[in-house]
């Protein structure tokens, strides 16, 4: 069976027109032909355009699903993250925190090696009480020089004085460390107990300079600071002058305001610190 092609309108002017005047010149015929050819271009590009435009219309909806869809699971990805910025920040300080204790505990580990090599023996009984008796014999010159001289009796009265507590618990320690003192290394038990004595005795020493340097002269009744004072003048030139009659009237002046200020109990001079203004005040220089 044979399906018979309906002819357009136009094509059948067009056909009409070929055959009607197919006796036509050549530029007729010409001018026909071109008229049937824009008519099937015309007809050609409708159809194209018509299935370009069904084609854009049928992928655009699904480019704007696509376009909201990765909008929605952008902002669930934003959303999820800005709650999870606390636990994240968390997480990363517990991680520092952990890896800086177990640098800590590698480098510790490290230098515990050679710390615990280069541990030093332990001191014997012999060097303990050969260094104990260096600490006293430099104590006793300390607290000698002290004691024999004058000016710093009457710049620190409170250390000479064992009504101050200080001061006469540092008597009784060097007391007790002085009983305990050889020549020569008295063997166990005596020579930790002498070790023992000579450390209490050196920490009473510094207690009892701290507390002399913060009492002074706050101890001497107002009027009597100036007579201490006076004499320390007195001593002062009696030591630095160059003229043999200005230091013995000097020394002559200070012993004398010293007996008066230890018979009215003010300061009381050790006897080697008198002795040496009285050796002084007769001529001879103060050793």
């Amino acid at each position: 069976m044979t399906r018979t092609r309906t002819r357009r309108p136009a094509d059948r002017r067009a056909h009409g027109h070929l055959h009607g005047h197919g006796h036509a010149s050549g530029a007729g015929g010409i001018g026909v032909r071109e008229t049937y050819r824009a008519g099937r271009y015309d007809r050609r590009r409708e159809r194209r355009m018509r299935r370009r435009h069904g084609r854009h219309g049928s992928v655009l909806p699904f480019v704007l699903g696509a376009f909201i869809a990765a909008a929605f699971v952008g902002g669930v990805i934003v959303y999820a993250v800005i709650k999870l910025i606390p636990y994240l920040v968390l997480a990363a300080v517990l991680l520092g925190v952990f890896v800086l204790l177990k640098r800590s505990f590698r480098s510790c580990s490290v230098d515990a090696g050679p710390a615990a090599a280069s541990v030093p023996a332990p001191e014997s009984g012999l060097q303990a009480w050969q260094r104990a008796k260096a600490e006293f014999d430099a104590l006793r010159v300390e607290y000698t020089a002290h004691e024999c001289d004058p000016m710093q009796v009457l710049r620190r009265p409170a250390l000479s004085d064992v009504s101050v507590p200080s001061t006469a618990r540092f008597v009784d320690a060097f007391a007790e460390a002085q009983s305990l003192d050889t020549d020569a290394h008295p063997g166990a038990p005596y020579d930790a107990a002498f070790t023992v004595a000579v450390a209490k005795a050196r920490r009473a020493w510094q207690a009892a300079l701290d507390a002399a340097d913060r009492i002074r002269l706050s101890n001497v009744p107002t009027h009597e600071r100036g007579s201490i004072e006076r004499v320390l003048k007195l001593l002062t030139t009696a030591r630095d002058s160059d003229s043999e009659h200005e230091r013995l009237a000097a020394y002559a002046r200070a012993r004398s305001e010293l007996d008066r200020l230890d018979r009215a109990g003010i300061v009381h001079l050790p006897r080697t610190a008198r002795a040496a203004v009285d050796e002084a005040s007769r001529g001879a220089l103060p050793g």
